[in-house]
């Protein structure tokens, strides 16, 4: 079966898609149970996110949610369709904050509309606490909703602002940035000579109580306990249809690390699930990554059951085989590669389930752990979801993107010829030897980086896999078919660096993605370095800003000086450069040519986001009341799919 995509459903900026499990039949019936039980475990954390996201997220989605399930009144106004548009942004980015700008939505209906309409609701039916009226609740959220001074953005990066007291993410209380490293580092200092070190703060809110900071673990006996417990019994039915030992060891150091929050049992139980790699089935759940915390400490939590796409696979495994030859041969200092590259992994597999911050907006690719010392001394796995880039590909046919965008017909082609094949293989790159690659200096602290620290690994990634894309070792192991398939990447990269991903940011506003950063860094280095040469150029056709690249082979040149660069920094820890590097190519926005863009892509009436519904796994049972089959179904719509999440898993 081929993948599909349906794109009926659109909204503000986003368009939903869907995605198919292709294969999933060809399973056994204990591996469905597996990628089942699993799956319910990945459902089951979504409420963690949206708390982590904002500390009154939860409450407003409740509040919205009781509205549009039991308002009475007219639903075919203008203000009714605006609060159902917001409850629906509301559900994709798991809060009242944009998923990738991370500012504050702007509701398109009134304050006085909200409270009319909570006013002829029954008081039994609203998301009340013990003690608390209708005016309460009101005067506690309505400022969080409609004032745009209070608590604006979800994560903030701009340069010398207090950035713990201005994001409104929910992993501090009480406390400033200052305080924070403060903390960290003097837990950090007991621990300067171990080198396996644990990722301090990467599953805690930190609390000042009475004056004092402290930790509010999130484990099955402490903060999200009550999600973590339901994760765990799911978790614990897995165990019973573990492919192998070795499948069956990491699950069960996982969960001991669900119940206890102890970081040294998380160390273990991702050296256990990096040395597994023989299952078709595997997942990630858990407190993960770190880019939704300004200091890049605490980790949002996610999930994401996959099987392998054997077929596919065997593309990621020609690279992965090589990684020794691409470290050896990489542009940067001998003093920053690894000696002996260890137990890198690559697959393309289908994802099956997600959940939490991969939750409807995923990432197409995942490269983990990401403590630095585990990949170094145990290695990492890399996975290309194939079944979502897929659907993204498919949505994009003849959407008359590239023929707005791309400065000639003979440029479009290249795209149209090479880009699919060239896109999957830079993700590949990315995941696979870029973020697998290079170690840090023994004496470098691993967040020396601090906000800066995300952008530039991910920099780090995205040069490795351009740099590479062009190496005539690609066309010797078959990967790229001729020496220009890399122009269509190289190509589109440099496009949506500098001009395209343009689209994702509201006027007035800098970049503040960390990934949005990194391909701004990358292009803007390379159009001013490479500027004497004229090896690329803004050139303006018909009133219309274009990407000219005159030079291909220099502009490789140009991101290996570059990859050297980010590589030596990301070594050292030099902030200082970092900081530099980011501030002065990633961040800041040009506003006219930022308006032209804006303008020319609202001409195609495309939505610049992308998210997807997930499948309804319902199990099958034969007269003895014993699981037969797992029956999968793609019909479910974007509402009925959020507010059955919302009841079925609403454990917070």
């Amino acid at each position: 079966m081929s993948t599909f995509s349906f794109t009926d459903e659109c909204f503000s900026d986003i368009q939903i898609l869907r995605y198919c499990l292709n294969g999933f039949h060809e399973l056994s019936l204990r591996q469905k149970l597996l990628v089942y039980y699993l799956s319910e475990a990945t459902l089951c954390g979504r409420d963690i996110t949206f708390d982590q996201f904002g500390r009154y997220n939860l409450r407003i989605r409740k509040l919205l949610e009781t509205i549009y399930l039991h308002y009475q009144g007219n639903r075919n106004c203008k203000d009714f369709h605006a609060l159902e548009v917001y409850l629906k942004r509301v559900w994709f980015s798991n809060g009242i904050y944009h998923h990738y700008g991370c500012e504050k939505f702007t509701p398109a209906f009134s304050e006085q509309y909200l409270r009319e309409v909570i006013s002829t609701l029954d008081v039994s039916v609203l998301p009340l606490q013990e003690g608390e009226d209708v005016e309460m609740l009101c005067n506690e959220l309505f400022p969080v909703i409609f004032n745009a001074d209070i608590l604006p953005k979800r994560v903030n990066k701009t340069d010398g602002e207090d950035l713990v007291a201005t994001s409104a993410c929910h992993f501090y209380e009480g406390v400033t940035q200052q305080e924070v490293e403060r903390f960290y580092q003097e837990m950090k200092s007991a621990y300067a000579n171990d080198p396996e070190p644990p990722s301090f703060g990467l599953n805690s809110t930190l609390i000042k109580r009475e004056g004092k900071i402290q930790e509010d673990v999130w484990c099955a006996d402490g903060r999200y306990g009550t999600v973590i417990q339901q994760i765990i019994h799911w978790l614990e039915k897995a165990l019973g249809v573990t492919e192998n030992e070795q499948q069956q060891q990491y699950i069960s150091t996982l969960i001991k690390y669900y119940r206890t929050g102890d970081l040294q049992l998380f160390n273990q139980y991702c050296i256990e699930w990096v040395r597994e790699h023989e299952a078709r089935i595997d997942f990630i759940n858990g407190f993960i990554e770190v880019y939704g915390d300004p200091l890049g400490l605490k980790g949002s939590w996610e999930g994401i059951v996959e099987y392998k796409d054997l077929e596919a696979t065997r593309r990621t495994q020609l690279i992965s085989d090589n990684a020794q030859w691409f470290e050896d041969h990489s542009p940067v200092d001998p003093r920053f590669k690894k000696e002996k590259v260890k137990g890198v992994t690559a697959q393309v597999i289908c994802a099956a389930m997600l959940g939490g911050d991969e939750y409807p907006s995923t990432a197409i690719g995942i490269n983990l752990p990401n403590a630095d010392w585990i990949r170094a001394a145990h290695g990492s796995k890399s996975v290309t979801i194939g079944n979502l880039t897929e659907a993204y590909q498919k949505a994009a046919k003849g959407n008359g993107f590239k023929e707005e965008f791309v400065i000639d017909k003979e440029t479009i082609s290249l795209i149209e010829q090479y880009g699919d094949v060239c896109d999957d293989l830079h993700t590949d790159l990315h995941e696979c030897l870029g973020h697998g690659s290079g170690e840090l200096l023994p004496t470098t602290d691993p967040d020396a980086l601090k906000a800066y620290g995300n952008t530039i690994e991910e920099a780090r990634a995205d040069l490795f896999g351009l740099y590479y894309i062009a190496d005539q070792k690609l066309i010797d192991l078959g990967l790229v078919p001729d020496k220009k398939a890399y122009k269509s990447q190289y190509y589109s990269y440099m496009m949506n660096g500098l001009l395209t991903q343009l689209t994702r940011i509201k006027p007035g506003h800098q970049v503040e993605e960390a990934h949005m950063r990194n391909r701004a860094l990358i292009a803007h280095w390379c159009l001013e370095k490479g500027s004497a040469e004229q090896v690329m150029e803004l050139v303006v056709k018909d009133g219309k800003t274009f990407l000219r690249i005159n030079d291909y082979e220099k502009l490789r040149a140009l991101l290996a000086t570059l990859l050297a660069e980010v590589q030596r920094i990301k070594s050292e820890g030099d902030y200082a450069a970092a900081r530099e590097l980011v501030e002065r190519y990633g961040v800041k926005v040009d506003t006219n040519l930022h308006q032209e863009i804006l303008s020319r892509y609202e001409q195609l009436h495309l939505a610049p986001y992308k998210g997807f519904l997930n499948p309804v796994m319902t199990p099958v049972y034969n007269d003895q009341g014993e699981i037969v089959d797992i029956q999968l179904d793609y019909t479910e719509s974007y509402t009925s799919q959020m507010l059955r999440y919302s009841k079925e898993y609403g454990f917070l």
